[in-house]
């Protein structure tokens, strides 16, 4: 059974973990706490790159010669595999640690059996601490694994009537600059920033992470299927960052190639194939998708069973007309509702942040 020293531990390696959202993929966020043999903390460390060292190697090297006998806390299971770097396994027997003590266990075919490897070394392994917690943490990277493509979150600015422009069109700004900050927040942590052709010709957008610490921008992804939406000079376009332009199989897209690179996908009745859309991403390494777009590109990923998170930011603003925050997804009777779990409310200057998720499916 975990110590409450081990339990301090994970929390810790919990928030190390994070600090490598947006960062990592394809791999996961990791973070790991080394303890002496007293149970003190003498090491700590989280993966902070793609291709760089684990997190319990940065932990190990920070801990030295005080790891051995000690334990290490580490938010997934130690990795079992020769890749761009040495399996942790190995790492954490050479270091002569006598316990591990891991949260999630690893899914992947490749890596995964590091915790038999040290059993069979001798070491003490205990499975499952703050599990929950843990796998929240790297909700992006399990899902990519489990479904094979990019967690997705549907993230949209309201008024307390639902409203997202005036009957207008005029948006900017519904909320606060608080909730503008957390949405840069969102960007940084994401791999993909996705809009569609409606938003790329009525706003221009950016859609770069800006004053988040972004290590890495994301990839910034407009659905353009008619090839007609993005124009020579627009924002996305700039030196920001990378810029994808998803356009339809069918579409005359000469143009764009000069611009940005371009994703050729099939046609559906109600746009672009997002299923489609999502394993090109994946095999990209993009492991979370971050949806900014309007309505429409809203009601596509809902009604296509695509919506992995919805985070709304409410502003205590009334309009009474205007478009809403969800268009078209297939949804046509209250029975047929997407109904969601709210997880946490936040309040942002004068405006709240609601994080919501469809119930766990039965497997």
């Amino acid at each position: 059974m975990a110590t409450a020293a081990e339990t301090a531990a994970m929390r810790r390696a919990i928030e190390l973990a994070a600090r490598g959202l947006g960062s990592t993929s394809p791999n996961p966020v990791v973070g790991c706490v080394v303890l002496d043999a007293a149970g003190r903390t003498v090491g700590e460390g989280f993966h902070q790159r793609a291709g760089g060292p684990h997190a319990e190697v940065h932990a190990l090297r920070a801990a030295g010669d005080a790891a051995r006998g000690g334990a290490a806390v580490v938010t997934l299971e130690p990795c079992n595999h020769t890749g761009r770097t040495g399996p942790c396994a190995q790492a954490l027997l050479d270091a002569g640690v006598a316990r591990v003590v891991y949260a999630v266990a690893d899914p992947t075919p490749t890596a995964t059996g590091g915790a038999r490897t040290l059993r069979a070394a001798g070491v003490d392994v205990e499975s499952g601490l703050l599990a929950a917690s843990a796998e929240a943490g790297n909700t992006a990277w399990l899902t990519s694994v489990r479904r094979g493509r990019p967690h997705v979150t549907l993230k949209y600015a309201a008024t307390l009537d639902g409203r997202i422009a005036a009957a207008d069109g005029t948006s900017r700004w519904i909320t606060s600059a608080e909730a503008r900050a957390d949405v840069h927040r969102l960007r940084a942590e994401s791999d993909a920033v996705v809009v569609g052709a409606g938003t790329a010709r009525a706003d221009d957008p950016h859609l770069a992470a800006r004053g988040a610490g972004a290590a890495v921008q994301p990839l910034r992804v407009v659905l353009d299927s008619a090839a007609r939406a993005v124009k020579p000079g627009a924002r996305v376009l700039d030196d920001a960052g990378p810029t994808l332009i998803a356009v339809a199989e069918d579409a005359d897209a000469a143009h764009l190639t000069r611009l940005a690179d371009v994703l050729r996908l099939p046609r559906t009745a109600a746009g672009l194939d997002v299923p489609a859309l999502l394993g090109a991403l994946h095999g990209r390494g993009v492991r979370s998708v971050l949806l900014e777009g309007g309505p429409t590109l809203a009601g596509s990923f809902v009604a296509a069973g695509a919506v992995d998170r919805v985070i709304g930011y409410i502003a205590p603003v009334l309009l009474g007309a205007g478009p809403a925050a969800l268009g078209e997804a297939g949804i046509t009777t209250l029975t047929e509702a997407l109904r969601l779990d709210v997880s946490e409310i936040v309040r942002l200057g004068p405006d709240l942040r609601i994080t919501a998720a469809p119930p766990a499916k039965e497997t």
